[in-house]
């Protein structure tokens, strides 16, 4: 596919969605397959939403290369055509990743969300030519993942207009450290499609941005996906608020995690909407008896339907 006909399969709210395990912390497909048909027909298609698998808040850096593939094949086949799958590569040197991408487009999905090489310690130049034979070995998107508070992964917006003429560089999730200005994506908004990952969709909308990324979509697919109508017909205001009302709370409760871990509370609140997809592994610790029941009361005040 070219760019273009790829940017529109990268837009609106992105589930990243967890990785159910059972209780001896191995994968459960059955139960991904379950969840998969469950977010399509609850309106997670292609055209309005993307489906993220195994990125790093789906626990994608936790799975052996044997385990992501057969995730990223069951939701693939699971999904039946109807949703835009991508798929997550993290932090590996140039020849790993294009052996994990070829995989990953042979399985199906028509998009990578692909981290900076950090433990290569990568110069600005480092990460162009990463992205560049990554591009030039597949034939799905990439999202270019800007993580720039790890050291070796910020991609300068320069850097970044320097892929213009990557063809299958078709993205970019973007959020910016306080020393530099977030509007600066301006310069590649029409190049790119832009994901916002900073809690600010309708800023980055008006910017010229097409979706962005959130804790909910999964959990309670109607609040994202209205949210996103109501970006897109121009009602910025209670869109903004709408966001908001849920995220901030949420986010508040993510900062006082007892353990670490980043599906946790991804995967509370959907054990409460009862959709239970497992523990992380370990070291990361299930939430506690006192943080379910502080999440609950948070999701019965959004008025969403706990079970």
């Amino acid at each position: 596919m070219t760019r273009e006909e790829l940017k529109k399969l990268i837009v609106g709210p992105i589930a990243t969605v967890p990785t159910p395990f059972d209780d001896d912390f191995e994968v459960d497909f059955g139960i991904m397959a379950s969840a998969t048909q469950f977010w399509v027909d609850s309106g997670l298609v292609t055209g309005k939403a993307v489906i993220k698998v195994a990125a790093a808040m789906g626990e994608g850096p936790m799975l052996s290369d044997a385990e992501w593939p057969h995730l990223l094949r069951t939701v693939v086949q699971a999904a039946g055509g109807k949703a835009a799958i991508v798929c997550g590569i993290h932090y590996k040197d140039t020849k790993r990743s294009i052996e994990d991408a070829k995989r990953a487009q042979d399985l199906g999905a028509i998009g990578l969300q692909i981290s900076p090489p950090i433990f290569n310690n990568p110069t600005q130049d480092d990460i162009l030519r990463y992205y560049e034979d990554i591009s030039n070995a597949i034939d799905i998107g990439i999202l270019v993942y800007n993580t720039w508070w790890l050291s070796g992964g910020n991609v300068l917006p320069d850097t970044l207009l320097k892929m213009a003429d990557f063809e299958h560089v078709v993205s970019v999730k973007w959020s910016a450290p306080e020393d530099q200005d977030y509007e600066e994506m301006r310069k590649f908004a029409d190049i790119f499609t832009v994901i916002d990952n900073s809690s600010q969709p309708v800023r980055c909308y008006k910017l010229g941005g097409r979706g962005y990324i959130n804790l909910t979509a999964e959990v309670y697919p109607p609040h994202d996906l209205r949210i996103w109508e109501l970006i897109e017909s121009h009602q910025y205001d209670e869109a903004q608020a709408m966001f908001d009302k849920v995220n901030v709370p949420l986010r508040e409760l993510y900062a006082k995690q007892i353990s670490g871990g980043q599906a946790r509370l991804k995967k509370g609140m959907m054990a409460l909407m009862g959709m239970p997809m497992g523990a992380s592994r370990p070291p990361s610790l299930p939430l506690s008896e006192d943080e379910i029941a502080e999440l609950r009361q948070v999701l019965l005040s959004f008025g969403w339907p706990v079970k």
